[in-house]
Order: C-alpha cells, then structure tokens, then sequence
C-alpha cells in the first residue's frame, strides 16, 4: 500500500510538472518592472521633487553664460563669459549687493543672538506667558509679507522715523527672528540635559557648562537658523519695498526694477555665484559632520 502510495503521488508530481509551467519564484516576469518601481518610489520621487526645486537655478546657470541680442535674457544666443569676467558692468548693481549683504549679515548677527536666548528660554523655563510668547513667535511666519512691511512701515511713519537702512534692518530683524527661534528651540528641546548634568558634577561652572557642552549642543540648530536668516534678507523683496527710503536700493530691489526695462545677465552671475556659495557651505558642513562621526 506504501508503495502504490508512494508511486500515484510520483505521478501526480510528475504530470503536474509535465502538465502545466511551474509559477517562477518572484512572480509573472511581466509585473517585475512594476515591483521595482514600487520598492523605489520613494527614492524616484524625491530625486523628481530635488531636481524640480534645482530647475530654476540650472536655468539662471546656464544663462550667466548667455550673450543676449538685446535687453532681455530670455533667449539662448551665444555662449559668453563676458559677464562672469565684467559682474559690477552694470551701474549701481554692486552697490546694491554690497547694501543688501550688509543688511544680511547684521540681520543674521542680531536675530541669532536674540533669537538662541528666545529659544533657550521657551524650551527649557516655565514663565508667564509662554503660551503667549511661543504663539507670537509664529506669526511672523503665518502672517502675510505684505500685512508685515505694511504694518512696520505704517509704524515709522507716524513715529516720524527716516526710512532708509535702519528702517529695514530693523525690518528684517523682526521678520528674521522667528525662524531662527524655531530651528533652535528644535534643537534645543532635542539635547540630552544628562551631559549638563554630567558636566556640573565634573565640577564645571556654569559658563564652562555653557562654552564646553551646551553651546557645541547646540551650535548645528543655530547655524541652520543664522543661514536661513541670511537667505530670507538677503532676498527679501515685499518687506524692504514697504520699508527702504527713495534713495535705499538692495539688490532685489534692483532686479526688480530692471526686470522691467531688460534684466542684465550680471543678475545671473549674482545669482549663479550665491546658489554656489550656499551649495559649498552645505557640503562642507556635511562632509565635517562626516569626519567628526568617523573620529568618533
């Protein structure tokens, strides 16, 4: 019985196999292309949405390189370096990034500063009021540019303060200060208090605590915040026009205005060299980032 057993489900093995194709182990060769694009469609949609956002500026790249026929940079005539050799060709253009960078940077210096005691304050101490101060902190953010410059400028006006520089570095200040508060107090709220802790029972004081383990705890939060504090003056249009006096030109104010006569092509330098710059200072906090890990 155990051999004829044996021997019917040999046969019904072998007509099985000899009847009908084996299914292959991934499954129908056809939908294979499909499971791929499954299993990367994460990864396709990313590099899809990176280099949406990239476009723009590898078109402002490849134009740097343009020699126009006329006013307008719209249309590719022939390559050209003579902008790239000649980028302060166009009258008061370079004085207008020299005025803009130095709003930037004073900008960036007092938001960070104001901003990382913000931060630390709202992460680490319970007060008065702060529900209150964490909901003001997003509205500059949440409320509309133009209802911001209209609203400061409105302000200087009837307090009978000179437009001019001051008026919008005070501007940008006030605008700048909330990002930098909320990039801080992200990295802040992530610290370990432990290593503190650790650090005041080695008999460290408060300034050494601060200088030695909170402040390089802290310092990738408040380098996010000081370089998108920077870009946000930097090209800031909407505040500074409601705020700048007449004679009071930054340089997007400059393309602006321009733009409606024939924006030069020394405007795609300009634009081609800070995209550069930005794209150097990111890698190379990554590639330090990566040397400290591998120290580790």
């Amino acid at each position: 019985m155990a051999t004829g057993t044996h021997i019917d489900n040999s046969s019904r093995t072998k007509g099985g196999s000899a009847g009908g194709s084996p299914a292959p182990a991934g499954g129908s060769p056809a939908l294979a292309p499909l499971r791929r694009l499954r299993r990367h469609a994460v990864v396709l949609a990313g590099a899809a949405s990176l280099l949406y956002l990239l476009l723009p500026n590898v078109v402002v790249m490849l134009f740097s390189f343009n020699k126009p026929a006329g006013r307008f940079n719209y249309d590719w005539r022939a390559f050209s370096t003579d902008a790239w050799t000649d980028p302060c060709g166009v009258a008061d253009m370079c004085g207008s990034l020299g005025l803009s960078l130095q709003i930037a940077v004073l900008s960036t210096l007092v938001a960070t500063a104001f901003g990382t005691f913000a931060a630390f304050a709202l992460a680490r101490y319970r007060f008065r009021g702060k529900g209150t101060g964490n909901a003001l902190i997003f509205l500059p953010m949440a409320m509309p540019e133009v209802v911001m410059g209209a609203s400061l400028g409105t302000l200087f006006l009837n307090t009978r303060v000179a437009f001019g520089f001051v008026t919008i570095l005070i501007a940008h200040i006030m605008f700048c200060l909330s990002f930098v508060v909320v990039a801080v107090k992200a990295r802040v709220m992530s610290m370990d208090p432990r290593l503190e802790e650790a650090a005041r029972d080695l008999y460290a004081g408060p300034v050494q605590t601060f200088l030695r383990v909170t402040l390089p705890l802290a310092a990738p939060g408040i380098a996010a915040g000081a370089m998108l504090s920077f870009a946000l003056s930097f090209d800031d249009f909407i505040i500074t026009q409601f705020n700048a006096g007449p004679s009071t030109v930054t340089f997007p104010m400059f393309v602006w205005g321009a733009a409606q006569r024939g924006v030069p092509v020394q405007v795609n330098v300009i634009g081609t060299a800070m995209f550069l710059i930005a794209v150097a200072i990111v890698l190379g906090g990554q590639i330090a980032a990566g040397r400290r890990r591998r120290q580790a």
